[in-house]
């Protein structure tokens, strides 16, 4: 599996601009830790880039991402980056007991939580976000209800890393992918 293969499953399976770019986030965040790790940065980016693909067909826990690993595994996906996306739904209880599934499940969560902070900013921009704009937010359960706090907080323990340390990793690594994300400020120009 490669990127332009990933590319073309998402294209199949996804029509919601936001959900598209939520995993073009989390890439751009894998690809970041992959680095960091020093591990296989084309795997961890395409795990990344699949994890949610089957969500607008199977948007249920009795369903996703189930479902879609039937899918994947059907296109050639290796069982590593199945288990991968597997492990990042508590509810299938398929363990987190690899980095590559410790950093999916870190990054998944927390990328929407910044692209919500980042969108209500008024310069609509990853450019100048940093990990306290995003703290100013975190206690404000009603803002971005839809990112599990506890969630991000166990990512980013798991990872041993300070919540606010993965918060700006995070930031970091989209901002490489800002226009794709439409967070370079120029979208609502």
């Amino acid at each position: 599996m490669n990127r332009e293969n990933a590319i073309a499953i998402l294209n199949e399976f996804i029509s919601n601009k936001n959900l598209f770019r939520h995993m073009l986030a989390v890439e751009s965040a894998m690809r970041f830790y992959a680095n960091i790790y020093h591990e296989d940065e084309e795997k961890w980016a395409i795990t990344g880039l699949l994890h949610d693909f089957d969500y607008e067909r199977h948007p249920t826990m009795d369903k996703h991402p189930q479902d879609g690993a039937i899918i994947l595994r059907e296109r050639g996906v290796s069982e590593e980056i199945v288990f991968a996306i597997l492990s990042h739904a508590n509810h299938t209880g398929v363990p987190r007991d690899t980095l590559l599934r410790k950093v999916l499940f870190a990054c998944d969560e927390i990328t929407g939580l910044v692209i919500a902070v980042a969108l209500v900013r008024p310069s609509k921009s990853l450019y100048d976000l940093t990990a306290n704009s995003v703290k100013k937010k975190w206690k404000n359960n009603q803002f971005a209800a839809g990112a599990n706090r506890e969630e991000i907080a166990e990512g980013a323990q798991a990872l041993d890393l300070d919540l606010w340390q993965h918060v700006e990793n995070v930031i970091q690594a989209m901002r490489k992918v800002a226009p794709e994300l439409g967070l370079d400020g120029k979208e609502n120009q």
